[in-house]
């Protein structure tokens, strides 16, 4: 791949290029078939008992989005040269959707982020009290602007256009954006996880060592024996860091390997294959942790309805060392879902 030079290209963003004919588009074609597999995957692998919220919806609409752009190749790759409402539709669309579709991916992330971290500060905030059905219709409208804003900005943005536009007699060639938002929220994330765990890395090993699996009410839960019930402190943060972190790490520790990986040799992924339904729960995850973790002295109260997430158990059991047997206990002495 090689940049794309031009003079009035955003600096926010590269083009690199493969310099590749466009017959060969069987390898994009497979590219977002597996992709679109692999949402479907991770999408029918959550909880089924999760309510909605807006990662979901917008997850849903992402895979819509692949789903979209696989048939218009495919479409496109079969017929080959066809006028469809008076428009030509040649082998050159091929990359030009695609393009214009990476062009939208690499610019969703931080406003995905910063969306979804509001959604669930608000709820623990409790600051709105929508009904089910009206949060919903609330969640759509928002992924519907979301989408509408940032299209709306890659087709409107001068130098995205004239560098679409320049590829238009050069069939050879087809440029595939890099997101630089997905690098930096990446690496931020890493940063965030890495700082954790290097102030809470002996309370983390510990808690490994002593952590037990049992079921409570039918569910799978982790329960951490601890010296004395009075001495624990749910309102810590301290205290509430090692246990989010074995509970996040247990889930997404080779996913967090492979982002160190990706981050370490500056892989460049094509903003198309970056933004996927995994990347975001796995974001999701991270936002679940770090809102529960600010607002840690609300979590010892029974009634506060908490997000839940679509594959970390969050549930945790901490009970004292006098309790020998737990799956017998009618009751745990302290349960907090965190």
């Amino acid at each position: 791949m090689t940049a794309l030079s031009s003079g009035n290209c955003s600096a926010l963003y590269q083009l690199h290029h493969t310099h590749q004919p466009l017959e060969a588009n069987c390898l994009l074609f497979l590219i977002i078939l597996g992709k679109i597999l692999l949402n479907t995957l991770t999408l029918a692998m959550r909880r089924k008992t999760t309510q909605e919220n807006l990662l979901g919806c917008f997850c849903i609409s992402l895979a819509l989005v692949d789903l979209l752009l696989l048939i218009n190749i495919s479409i496109i790759s079969y017929f080959r040269d066809f006028v469809l409402l008076g428009i030509r539709f040649t082998k050159y669309h091929i990359c030009l959707f695609t393009q214009i579709v990476s062009f939208a991916y690499g610019f969703l992330h931080y406003p995905v982020f910063l969306t979804v971290c509001i959604d669930y500060w608000l709820h623990f905030s409790k600051t709105t009290t929508l009904s089910f059905r009206c949060q919903k219709l609330l969640y759509f409208f928002i992924v519907v602007i979301t989408w509408t804003a940032v299209l709306a900005y890659v087709l409107g943005e001068p130098s995205i256009y004239r560098s679409l536009k320049t590829q238009k007699g050069f069939s050879y060639q087809c440029p595939f954006y890099i997101s630089s938002q997905s690098y930096w929220l990446s690496f931020a994330m890493m940063l965030v996880v890495l700082a954790a765990f290097i102030t809470s890395w002996s309370e983390v090993i510990t808690l490994v060592q002593a952590i037990r699996i049992t079921s409570y009410r039918n569910e799978t839960i982790l329960y951490f024996p601890f010296l004395s019930h009075s001495s624990y402190n749910v309102n810590s943060k301290k205290t509430l860091l090692p246990k989010l972190l074995v509970c996040f790490l247990g889930t997404w520790l080779p996913f967090v390997l492979l982002q160190g990986i990706i981050l370490l040799l500056k892989v460049q992924i094509p903003a198309y294959i970056d933004l996927n339904i995994p990347w975001l729960y796995f974001v999701n995850s991270f936002l679940i942790a770090t809102v529960y973790w600010f607002n840690c002295h609300k979590l010892n109260l029974r009634d506060v309805a908490l997000p839940v997430d679509p594959f970390v158990d969050w549930k945790c059991c901490f009970i004292p060392l006098t309790v020998h047997n737990f799956e017998q206990t009618e009751k745990p002495i302290a349960i907090i879902t965190c």
